[in-house]
């Protein structure tokens, strides 16, 4: 052939071309199941004491899906998980009440959240390890979204138990703190909320 790049110009023509790919970004992905083990409490004050209310087992079979979205570095996170209100108990039947009544408990049953990204990926924790992600709390109709404090402690070689913590406000999600007797003993604005999830690996 005296123009073999003639040639290869034609054949490139003729049947087309496509790029062989590259090492760009790949996406991976994950997918947990929450298995049974996992519970919601918030801590709280009043003008006189402190108190505590939990959700003390959480069981519903949602799955979460982690991403790892590449070169980039996006952990994406993505599923809720929706709790009960009426199952919270903070061990006295009043302020039990008290608290279900203040979440709008009967017009809005469940808390629910959303996960929305991860600074790191839990999956190389070999033991324990702390981070930071995104998520959306809906509570009493209201949704607003804050970052999270995470620590992943790996249970077993499939299991990893996953701890939530962050500080919220009733006033966030429009709601007034509870009071007693005649407003004497009034509950303060801010809640601590931890939840704790165990999630089973079955990707």
């Amino acid at each position: 052939m005296k123009h073999p790049i003639l040639y290869t110009l034609i054949l490139l023509a003729l049947y087309g071309f496509t790029p062989s790919e590259g090492p760009g970004p790949k996406t991976s992905s994950t997918k947990w199941l929450v298995s049974k083990g996992g519970s919601l409490k918030v801590n709280g004050s009043t003008n006189v004491n402190k108190f505590s209310c939990a959700i003390p087992s959480y069981t519903s079979p949602d799955t979460l899906v982690l991403k790892n979205c590449g070169s980039n570095g996006t952990i994406s996170l993505t599923g809720e998980v929706s709790l009960p209100v009426n199952a919270f108990n903070c061990g006295r039947a009043m302020m039990t009440s008290d608290l279900r009544k203040t979440l709008k408990a009967t017009a809005f049953p469940h808390l629910k959240i959303r996960f929305i990204s991860l600074s790191a990926n839990p999956i190389t924790v070999v033991k324990q390890d702390e981070f930071k992600g995104m998520v959306e709390i809906e509570l009493a109709g209201v949704t607003k979204q804050f970052e999270i404090s995470y620590t992943f402690t790996r249970t077993s070689k499939n299991v990893i138990r996953m701890v939530g913590e962050r500080s919220i406000n009733f006033s966030d999600f429009n709601l007034t703190p509870p009071k007693r007797l005649g407003g004497m003993v009034k509950a303060n604005n801010q809640l601590s909320v931890e939840f704790q999830l165990n999630l089973l690996d079955i990707s």
